[in-house]
């Protein structure tokens, strides 16, 4: 099987499957999955674009419309996990992962999949500590401190990874792990983005979160973007212990290293996107503490074992299959041709999710509403909760870091 790994997509869709196309015929070979870590950018509509947290200059449809409307399939499966630059109030209809466009599978805040025989777990967002503890409290219309928060990685996502047992042979997320720069070559690094010493020297730069998953998971490889450079690492996790392979990718971009193409052994296709039972079980099992207000998350007591869920839901399977719910369109597509589409602001129960929750027997809570007590302008936050405003808010953004810190020593070769 080859796995092709992108790093930021920034909803360039058209350029990165044509680049590919291109790489098939040139080398005589098939690709079987796209992988993407973050910045898909999966804008339906203009009224999507109002989600995006991004600077007016970089608010543009790009292609993903044409790709969600059904005008064109992409050519390969591909699997994403959400960035800092996303449709949030589409990935937040998704939140269990799903059919972002027919062929493009959207692996939820958290989640596990299988293709062929081989498991993909994936974290969306980026880490910030600000917002870590705190529940999935934004709501659509986001204001100018949600649409920054509603994408930073939230403990209880990162609690549901912690609990897989099973072998993960890749992991996606957004950014990196933290402190894994000790792993590779980060004086070449440092001389590519010089702005990141001051960060590396400090032990920050990187996520907590995902060094925590990086640790207990032990994956065959761990692929990330984010940073907008390519990186790799090997780590390795005891004396005798496994081996993972990390790589970071850039963006799309002429130049840039924003592709790679791994092989790894797997039986015969054809291959498609299934359930993972271990994944389906964790999240049974733990929706009941899904938090959804700006209360720090709790565990709470704990629910029967995970083998009572794994042997429902094995059984579940057995029934109905493992393939995903199909793909529905919630919204109308952009189209160049007609007027821009003005609609509802709302959250919008995705077909989809309901159709997951009730092939799990769980409700839905995505739209669930704040009380008067837990809105923002009523909670008591902690100085440093309380706004995005601050030196952590302003690192999200590695596109306006690399603006104030102007052109980059040339390394766009190879």
């Amino acid at each position: 099987m080859k796995i092709a790994i992108e790093g930021c997509m920034h909803g360039d869709l058209d350029n990165v499957y044509a680049t590919l196309q291109h790489l098939e015929r040139v080398e005589n070979t098939k690709i079987d999955l796209l992988i993407c870590c973050g910045d898909f950018q999966a804008v339906r509509n203009e009224n999507d674009l109002n989600s995006l947290n991004v600077k007016p200059k970089y608010r543009n449809m790009m292609s993903f419309w044409k790709y969600y409307s059904g005008q064109v399939i992409a050519p390969f499966p591909t699997l994403f996990v959400g960035g800092n630059h996303e449709a949030s109030n589409y990935l937040w209809e998704l939140y269990y992962g799903g059919w972002a466009a027919p062929n493009i599978f959207f692996m939820g805040l958290a989640g596990v999949v299988k293709f062929g025989g081989i498991r993909i777990g994936g974290l969306s967002g980026i880490y910030n500590a600000r917002h870590y503890s705190l529940g999935h409290y934004e709501r659509v219309p986001y204001n100018e401190s949600d649409i920054r928060s509603v994408y930073h990685v939230r403990e209880y996502d990162v609690y549901k990874l912690m609990q897989i047992e099973d072998l993960i042979d890749i992991f996606i997320s957004h950014d990196w792990p933290l402190a894994i720069t000790e792993y590779g070559n980060k004086e070449e690094l440092v001389r590519q983005k010089p702005y990141f010493r001051d960060e590396i020297s400090k032990g920050k730069l990187g996520s907590l979160a995902a060094a925590k998953l990086l640790d207990k998971l032990k994956p065959t490889y761990w692929f990330s973007a984010h940073l907008h450079c390519k990186f790799p690492a090997v780590v390795q996790h005891s004396e005798d212990g496994p081996i993972t392979k990390f790589l970071a990718l850039d963006k799309c971009l002429p130049g840039r290293k924003f592709l790679q193409v791994i092989e790894i052994g797997t039986h015969p296709g054809p291959y498609e996107i299934k359930y993972d039972e271990e994944w389906l079980a964790i999240t049974r099992k733990f929706n009941y503490l899904f938090p959804l207000t700006r209360q720090p998350f709790q565990l709470g007591d704990q629910e029967p074992g995970m083998q009572t869920h794994r042997e429902w839901v094995r059984n579940k399977l057995e029934i109905r299959g493992a393939k995903p719910f199909e793909f529905v369109q919630t919204v109308p597509s952009y189209y160049p041709s007609q007027p821009i589409i003005t609609g509802p602001v709302g959250d919008f129960r995705n077909p989809q999710t309901e159709q997951f929750l009730n092939f799990l027997e769980l409700p839905y809570l995505l739209d669930g509403t704040l009380t008067q007590m837990e809105s923002p302008g009523q909670l008591n936050l902690p100085d440093d909760q309380a706004s995005d405003d601050g030196e952590d808010a302003a690192m999200d953004d590695v596109d306006e870091i690399e603006e104030l810190a102007g052109p980059e020593p040339n390394n766009a070769n190879g």
